[in-house]
């Protein structure tokens, strides 16, 4: 069967893809205390059900970007697709914590080619001028997968066993497959004198850099013992020889030319220092909402979707508003936003309460939402068809670095300025402190991220400043 060329189709296709990657990433953190009491596991044990798809993700996403630039999107995700809703089938049939973790393992790598090549199909699917529009959904489709997670997962498994909670990605797997085979374009046919060879030596120097960084980070629950600074040296080590062996290859799997234009390494640069910022909204949030406002349970969870809702409902308007007035003036007032909601977030929830917290938490999301439409927009948008796959695995790398990072450097920070031993514990006016600190180092990478924004923007040539 042909596919159908339709734009709004192909978009909504590609929507899905993103639901269910952003879904599989969120839905699993609710079931780890039901997991661990089935396996018989400690919290650490079964952590990895959560870290493994991380790992997964973060390893091979750029490769899965450029392995779609040689061989075809569509049919790589069609391949991602597949591999995603088989393993989330495995993960429900799996009768012991390993080979739970294996098949999450698995579904990780499926996720990772959905979303490296949902945002370069864009390109091939969308007219230009809809660009903004199409990020922005597919930002809005990220936020209800992420926001989703948690309340379905608790349903499923009050009401099914936790085995229904990755049982469900199952039927929505199988309908974006349906979808993709039906209206995305079909690749073009390519001969073997135009193909370049996939650089075997690079994705495998990049897979064991970002495992070891992404280990480094995660290992130790943010506490850095000699194993992690070993593994950060690994990764350092690592970087200085891909470097110089990407510089050597033929095809290689990144094309370092590519960095000396200013809109790609800024917004990179950008997506990974906001995201920090994201992530210490969910890490160091819960411990200051229980101990400093003293909310249970449910309440905290109320709270802490509020940022997700938001992005949610922010996203599309805000790719219009991209469309609009282009990607510069969107990504600028979402980036001052976002400083403003992480300056005033200390200073307003130590005042009002829960009230003060969310109002600032919404000014960051909102803020994210906007930056995101536009910084992808940007990014993508002069970029050549041949290389919009490893593109858009970077984009992706970037903000799952992001994420990593702020899970760990955030969540010290937070420790440190409390000056508590257990933030379980803490007192209400050390966990303030600690808020406080944590984000004031916040925005200080917020405006960092607006720095080399500007500084991009002055670089670039000045015909593509234009509409900007």
């Amino acid at each position: 069967m042909q596919a159908l060329s339709s734009p709004k189709w192909a978009l909504a296709s590609l929507s899905l893809s993103m639901l269910l990657s952003s879904l599989g990433t969120s839905i699993a953190n609710v079931g780890l205390p039901t997991l661990a009491e089935a396996f018989d596991a400690s919290f650490q044990q079964v952590q990895w059900v959560v870290l493994a798809y991380l790992l997964a993700i973060t390893t091979l996403i750029v490769s899965a970007g450029r392995l779609g630039d040689l061989i075809g999107r569509r049919r790589l995700l069609l391949a991602g697709i597949a591999l995603f809703t088989a393993a989330s089938a495995l993960c429900s049939l799996a009768p012991t914590l390993g080979l739970l973790i294996a098949a999450r393992t698995a579904q990780g790598f499926g996720a990772a080619i959905m979303m490296a090549l949902t945002m370069a199909l864009v390109g091939d699917t969308v007219p230009k001028a809809r660009a903004g529009s199409a990020m922005g959904l597919l930002g809005t489709m990220s936020a209800v997968g992420t926001a989703l997670g948690p309340s379905l997962g608790g349903v499923l498994i009050a009401g099914f066993g936790w085995q229904v909670m990755f049982l469900v990605n199952v039927p929505l797997g199988i309908l974006a497959v349906l979808l993709v085979h039906r209206f995305l374009p079909v690749d073009g046919p390519r001969t073997t004198t135009d193909r370049p060879r996939f650089d075997h030596l690079g994705t495998l120097l990049l897979t064991l850099i970002l495992a070891c960084y992404a280990l480094a980070m995660t290992l130790g629950r943010g506490s850095f013992g000699l194993l992690n600074v070993a593994l950060l040296c690994t990764a350092l080590l690592g970087a200085g020889l891909f470097l110089r062996v990407e510089s050597r290859a033929a095809s290689p799997l990144i094309q370092l030319a590519m960095f000396r234009h200013p809109a790609l390494g800024s917004g990179f640069t950008a997506s990974a220092l906001v995201a920090t910022v994201v992530m210490a909204t969910l890490v160091v949030g819960p411990f200051y909402l229980s101990g400093a406002l003293a909310l249970d349970a449910a309440a905290i969870g109320l709270v802490m979707s509020s940022g997700p809702l938001v992005a949610a409902l922010a996203g599309v308007p805000a790719g219009r508003a991209v469309d609009r007035f282009g990607p510069r003036r969107i990504g600028v007032t979402g980036l001052v936003t976002m400083a403003a909601g992480s300056a005033l977030l200390p200073l307003l929830a130590t005042r009002f309460g829960v009230t003060g917290y969310i109002a600032p938490l919404a000014a960051i999301t909102a803020g994210y939402a906007l930056f995101q439409a536009a910084n992808n927009t940007a990014v993508m948008q002069d970029i050549r068809a041949d290389q919009r796959g490893v593109v858009g695995g970077l984009i992706n790398l970037s903000r799952n670095l992001g994420l990593i990072t702020g899970a760990s450097v955030m969540g010290t920070v937070f420790a440190a300025g409390s000056g508590a031993s257990d933030l379980a514990t803490a007192h209400p006016g050390a966990l303030g402190s600690g808020m406080r600190m944590t984000f004031a180092v916040a925005t200080g990478l917020i405006l960092l991220a607006l720095a080399v924004g500007t500084a991009a923007h002055r670089l670039a040539p000045h015909e593509n400043r234009s509409g900007s």
